[in-house]
């Protein structure tokens, strides 16, 4: 007899992403290698050059600091907060995790904001908190209803607010009046402020102001920023009081050394972020143009990555893999029609652009234009 888990793992279901599916690849013969991957929103420029030095010093043979104590010295010169003020995890998504557990129970309900990063749902799953849901309309270009959302709020005083800004996949981006709206309505919720797409965002703004308040918890990717996603590493900025609390339930060493000795070597590289941003502008810029050449809907974007109405995103993507091209089927984001794009070197923005439109003239890729 087979001893079965609680009730809210059985019914949980995988959350979808974007990046390379190794079974996959292995399966049309392809090596990770061959993929050239639009998929995934990270800095696609190589991680600054002082981190491949540092790591040739990392020290393997004893534990790693558990508090990431060097590194937290660091961000909080960086961002002007006290150390207390922050928490390191393997990447935000674990700190995501840290924060149902640590804040959400059964009957606990918690509002997101939707279509989004699919993985606030599963952590709340996991708790066993409720889910309210507030979801955006594809003909106001999915952009969030902010009205709405303070209503939603004062009705059923959710015990959390998950919030992406700039939003994944959709790209849009809050304001700080439109967030602080949201505080206002709901003063005795924690709200979740996924900042994990902040780096290369036109207008942003930060959002340390609002951790007085007491029940903001700003997160944030060093993936994403610096081009560390084999090295898992984010931090989210609080209160000291929840920090605290989320420390409570953060495993020890969870942030291993090679990933914090990389962290402060991308710090240290201060001009970085301004040199990847110059160019990731220029290709984003040159997709949304190309894309509407060939006669797709580019959906506005506030961020590096966008989303294009193709038809049939299943279709779309798998077209393009056969020929070593990866976009992000949004399907799993409840957007079966639309593929969610991210730029990358300008050789190789040009070579997508240039295979779309030969498998478009061929009629092997499944795109109608004609539903765009």
């Amino acid at each position: 007899m087979s001893i079965r888990p609680k009730p809210e793992i059985e019914r949980l279901e995988a959350c979808a992403h974007g990046g390379l599916g190794y079974a996959e690849l292995k399966s049309l013969g392809l090596s990770p290698d061959e993929v050239i991957d639009f998929s995934v929103n990270s800095n696609p420029f190589s991680f600054p050059p002082g981190v491949k030095e540092i790591l040739k010093t990392v020290v393997i043979d004893r534990y790693p600091d558990s508090e990431s104590i060097e590194f937290r010295q660091c961000l909080s010169e960086r961002l002007a907060v006290s150390p207390d003020n922050i928490l390191v995890g393997s990447g935000s998504m674990e700190i995501i995790r840290l924060v149902t557990q640590a804040y959400f129970g059964g009957g606990d309900s918690v509002l997101i904001l939707k279509p989004t990063f699919g993985e606030y749902e599963v952590a709340c799953q996991i708790v066993g908190a409720r889910l309210l849901e507030q979801w955006a309309r594809e003909e106001e270009d999915f952009a969030f209803d902010i009205d709405e959302a303070v209503a939603l709020i004062r009705k059923h005083r959710p015990k959390g607010v998950f919030i992406c800004n700039p939003n994944n996949p959709t790209g849009h981006y809050l304001s700080r009046r439109q967030v602080e709206a949201v505080l206002a309505a709901g003063s005795d919720s924690l709200l979740i402020l996924d900042e994990a797409y902040l780096a290369f965002t036109e207008g942003s703004w930060s959002s340390t102001v609002l951790i007085p308040r007491g029940n903001v918890i700003s997160l944030r990717s060093m993936t994403k920023d610096y081009a560390l996603a084999g090295l898992r590493l984010g931090f989210a900025v609080s209160s000291k009081e929840i920090i605290q609390n989320l420390g409570r339930v953060c495993p020890p060493w969870n942030v291993n050394a090679a990933a914090q000795r990389a962290g402060l070597a991308a710090l240290s590289d201060t001009d970085y972020l301004r040199r990847c941003e110059l160019k990731i502008r220029r290709a984003k810029q040159f997709l949304v143009d190309e894309l509407g050449r060939i006669g797709l809907k580019v959906m506005p974007s506030k961020t590096n990555f966008f989303l294009v109405k193709v038809g049939s995103g299943r279709d779309f993507r798998a077209g393009l893999l056969k020929h070593g091209l990866m976009v992000r089927d949004c399907a799993s984001f409840g957007l079966p029609q639309y593929v969610r794009m991210a730029p990358r070197t300008m050789p190789e923005c040009q070579k997508l652009i240039t295979t779309i439109k030969i498998l478009k003239r061929k009629g092997e890729i499944g795109l109608d234009t004609d539903q765009v």
